[in-house]
């Protein structure tokens, strides 16, 4: 996704990676909504924390994504890395509202909030489009 605005960070990620990792969080996701085992969002959570708060090395979905890559010899395709983190951050904060209407049987809400997450996955997944990066110039651009 190039963008016309200034980098805010100048560490660089691969959007290919970033985007295998997509589709891995939509399989999961895909399989918790046909289950309804929280323990899947339990690791997913645990898994975006790791990226966020940690090293995102550790992570098992970003180590399984880029062995994934590897394996399938495709191209890396660098970009700039604050948007994906803003993405992150808003997936992280779906999750564990998804998990917490779940919990008190908010019905509406957790479709809501599901139907949405799902939609965001499957636009990184499909077409390259990263809401939560749109979301961040557009924010940038205004600040």
């Amino acid at each position: 996704m190039s963008q016309k605005s200034c980098p805010i960070s100048f560490i660089k990620v691969d959007a290919n990676i970033v985007r295998i990792n997509a589709s891995y969080i939509l399989l999961l996701f895909g399989l918790y909504l046909n289950t309804f085992n929280k323990f899947i969002l339990l690791f997913l959570i645990a898994d975006f924390m790791i990226r966020l708060f940690f090293n995102k090395n550790y992570s098992p979905l970003y180590f399984l994504s880029a062995r994934t890559k590897e394996l399938l010899h495709v191209k890396s395709k660098f970009e700039d890395a604050a948007a994906k983190r803003l993405a992150t951050y808003f997936g992280l904060i779906f999750l564990v509202f998804i998990l917490l209407f779940d919990l008190l049987h908010a019905e509406v809400l957790f479709y809501i909030m599901s139907g949405v997450l799902l939609v965001c996955l499957f636009l990184e997944v499909a077409f390259n489009y990263c809401l939560g990066c749109k979301m961040y110039y557009l924010y940038k651009r205004f600040v």
